[in-house]
C-alpha cells in the first residue's frame, strides 16, 4: 500500500473517531490518535505487553512522520471546511438522510470532497479512486459504488483541470 493511501485510512479513522466523539482539544487528540497509531504498530510488532508491563513509545520513525505530514493537514482542512462540504453531499445525496449515510462513508467523503474542493496538488479523480477503494476496505463494496456515484456528480461541478500541467 501507498504511504499516501496508508495516510488517508489514517485521516478517515481519526475523522471518523471526530465524528462519533467530537474531542475538546483537536491538538491533544491528534496527538493522542498519533500515539495510538504508534503503540498498535509496536504491538504488532513486539506482541502485547505482559501483565503489568509498562511500554514506552520510540520516537516515531521516518515514515510515521510522513503519514502525519500528509494526513494531518488532511484531516485539519476537512474539519475547517466540514459545514461546507456536508452541504454539498447533502445536495447529490438525494432520498438519503444525510444522518442515515453510514459515518464511515459520510468520513471517507468528506476527505476526497476537501481535496476535490482544497487541494490543487491532487487530480480529483485520484481522490475519488482513493475514497472509493478505501470505501471498499472499510465499510461495504455498495458503499464503494455509493461514495463513487456522489463523489463524480460533485466532481463534474470542479472547474479546474484534473492536473495541473507545468
Amino acid at each position: 500500500m501507498g504511504k499516501r493511501r496508508e495516510a488517508r485510512e489514517r485521516a478517515v479513522q481519526f475523522l471518523f473517531q471526530h465524528d462519533l466523539n467530537p474531542p475538546e482539544n483537536l491538538e491533544l487528540e491528534l496527538a493522542t490518535f498519533w500515539n495510538s497509531q504508534r503503540a498498535a504498530a509496536l504491538e504488532e510488532e513486539k506482541g502485547p505487553a505482559k501483565w503489568g508491563e509498562v511500554t514506552e513509545l520510540p520516537p516515531p520513525t521516518v515514515e510515521e512522520a510522513e503519514l502525519r505530514l500528509f494526513a494531518e493537514p488532511l484531516i485539519r482542512g476537512t474539519l475547517e471546511h466540514r459545514a461546507a462540504i456536508d452541504e454539498k453531499i447533502k445536495s447529490h445525496a438525494r432520498n438519503w438522510d444525510f444522518h442515515r449515510i453510514a459515518a464511515v462513508d459520510r468520513n471517507i467523503m468528506r476527505l476526497a470532497i476537501y481535496e476535490m474542493l482544497h487541494r490543487q496538488d491532487i487530480p480529483p479523480v485520484v481522490s475519488i479512486n482513493e475514497a472509493v477503494d478505501i470505501a471498499k476496505k472499510f465499510s461495504t463494496e455498495d458503499s464503494g459504488k455509493f461514495v463513487n456515484g456522489i463523489l463524480d456528480k460533485i466532481r463534474s461541478e470542479i472547474l479546474r483541470p484534473a492536473r495541473d500541467v507545468k
